[in-house]
């Protein structure tokens, strides 16, 4: 792993750049990993020193953990940034060879019995009165110790061992799951040649729907599915057969069988999180996840959704019946599928509460929502302007 950073790198040293904007302009694929190995050094030296240095005080254990990792932190937000949002073959490449690297380096620090035993000390010095820490930072040991806790840090050397390998295979496996579903979710796209299968789209996207065929070299117009299994699309397409196509194309992403076929990643994954939950003294993966939320425990989820239940399923009951009704004026004897009940929904809405979302779209247009809209909020809320800085450089032209 490297230890020290090329200083041409562009991520060795904070940005100069206004607001400490990344120079994109300078940033290449090659800078990424480098800079992740040389960030992920220099965090485990911080956390060292950390270890050593004398009885655990609100600023050489609490806000020294704060401040470490600052270059790690650096190239992590560049980068996910730009996975999440603009990604490309050869960062998805990385991303997978990032991930296992972060996973292990998060367990070197979390999984450390030393760090465990200094946050104990610290909360034995507080409870004593020889430590004075504000609520801030009251909150913040508290979360730190409830972490490594969750982490493991506290258990058996083997059975740490043991957590290291299922959470670097598990990180592995979580984004192959997110790269496969995103190429199935490319790869389902709903093709179509005659434009009257679009009718009851808006012109902007009939255009969109010509424009993304035409990426792709084919003719006609081609629906993208969106990462959501309700498709936007049906509360608008008229053409029954059309909407059926996009709506069992977007549930039957991932189990499609091929090379993005998601159910192996899925079994295994949800294995090694049962066999992780079970490692660190939960019944299953669910309670641990629900150990770190509102909630608390799997008893109280279900509860709460057992109140829910039986109210929500009445009241879609209710709304089938209305949106069976309206099918029939257009379909006589169809009985209602998913793929209607966007556009009936659509439709009841518009006729009971003069509730249109095709109305509302042209002021809700993605360049006036921001300018007209979060910019001008901004500007009379907080004094804050906004201007183009055509002299920066973005991560997309």
């Amino acid at each position: 792993m490297t230890q020290t950073l090329d200083p041409s790198n562009p991520f060795a040293e904070p940005s100069t750049l206004p607001y400490g904007l990344p120079d994109f302009a300078a940033i290449r694929d090659e800078h990424y990993l480098p800079a992740f190995e040389a960030g992920m050094a220099a965090q485990r030296v911080e956390v060292e020193a950390i270890l050593a240095d004398g009885p655990p005080t609100e600023e050489n254990t609490l806000l020294a953990l704060e401040r470490s990792g600052t270059l790690l932190h650096r190239v992590a937000t560049v980068f996910f940034n730009r996975t999440s949002a603009d990604s490309t073959p050869a960062l998805d490449e990385l991303e997978e060879q990032v991930a296992p690297l972060l996973s292990e380096h998060h367990d070197a620090i979390y999984l450390d019995r030393r760090l465990f035993d200094r946050l104990e000390a610290l909360a034995s010095r507080v409870a004593s009165g020889q430590v004075a820490l504000a609520p801030d930072a009251a909150w913040l040991l508290t979360t730190l110790r409830r972490d490594v806790l969750r982490a493991g840090a506290a258990a058996e050397p083997a059975v740490q061992e043991q957590l290291r390998a299922l959470n670097a295979r598990i990180t592995t496996l979580e984004t192959a799951f997110g790269r496969e579903l995103l190429a199935d979710s490319n790869a389902s796209a709903v093709h179509v040649q005659d434009v009257a299968d679009l009718d009851g789209l808006a012109p902007g996207a009939i255009a969109a729907a010509g424009q993304a065929a035409a990426d792709r070299g084919l003719s006609g117009y081609l629906l993208e599915l969106s990462l959501f299994s309700q498709q936007p699309v049906l509360a608008s397409l008229t053409r029954r057969p059309v909407r059926r196509r996009v709506h069992e194309a977007s549930v039957a992403r991932g189990g499609r069988g091929g090379e993005h076929d998601t159910r192996a990643t899925l079994l295994e994954l949800a294995r090694l999180r049962s066999e992780r939950a079970a490692l660190l003294g939960y019944d299953h993966h669910a309670a641990y996840v629900a150990d770190d939320g509102t909630a608390h425990t799997t008893a109280a989820v279900d509860a709460m959704l057992g109140r829910l239940a039986p109210a929500a399923a009445a009241n879609a009951r209710r709304e089938a019946a209305d949106l069976e009704v309206a099918l029939q004026d257009d379909e006589p004897g169809a009985h209602l599928e998913a793929w209607d009940w966007p556009l009936y929904a659509e439709r009841v809405r518009q006729e009971r509460y003069s509730l249109d979302d095709a109305a509302l779209r042209p002021y809700l247009e993605l360049e006036r929502v921001v300018h007209d809209g979060v910019f001008h909020a901004a500007t009379r809320l907080y004094g804050i302007t906004f201007g183009e800085r055509p002299d920066l450089v973005g991560y997309h032209p």
